[in-house]
This record gives structure tokens, sequence and C-alpha cells, in this order.
């Protein structure tokens, strides 16, 4: 078996460090307390730590994010054309991308 301890991502709950744990937590009691956000599945949901950036967030089997924003969690979405990432307010999706690089002018 191939091990991968040198990739960004992980979710062995190991290379969680003390914040990473606390986040995770953080997560986990929103989620009980206020549900997901509605725009992200509840299939196979797990934690995902990104060692490079440092965000603790819950991914599922569609590959989409939710972290904490402020108190509340929520989605994170990211660009599939220009890798715009950031939580609604900061990357508004559209049909051909994201406002940085396909603006929708609203026709």
């Amino acid at each position: 078996m191939t091990e991968y301890k040198d990739r960004t991502t992980t979710t062995d709950l190991s290379d969680f460090g003390y914040r990473e744990r606390e986040e995770l937590i953080r997560l986990l009691t929103a989620w009980h307390k206020d549900g997901l956000p509605e725009d992200f599945s509840s299939d196979e949901v797990y934690a995902m730590f990104n060692k490079n950036s440092g965000y603790v967030f819950l991914s599922n089997a569609e590959y989409q994010a939710c972290m904490m924003n402020g108190d509340k969690l929520e989605s994170w979405y990211s660009c599939s054309n220009c890798g715009h990432e950031g939580f609604k307010e900061d990357c508004q999706i559209n049909e051909n991308g994201c406002e940085l690089c396909s603006p929708w002018d609203g026709d």
C-alpha cells in the first residue's frame, strides 16, 4: 500500500493539530446545531484539513466544501474557470464562471 503523507489535504485526524481539532469541533457543533448549508449534499460527509492553507472544512462525495464563516457553517465555492474561491459573498458563481472571469450582466 502506498502512503501519501506529503499530500496537501488530509482526512487523517492524526495530522490535525490542536488548532485544527478545535476548528473541527466548531464545524461539527455548527452542523449539529444548524445543519449543513442548503446547497451542500449530505452524501458521504467527511472532515478535511488543507496543510498549505490551514483550512479545516467538511467535504462530501460531490467534492463540495463548507467551513465556518464567523459563527456560521457556509458553503465554500470555487470557480472551475479561474480557480477563484470564497464564500458566496466573495465568489459570485454564475453559469459562465464567476464575477471575476466571466461577469454576468443580468441579461
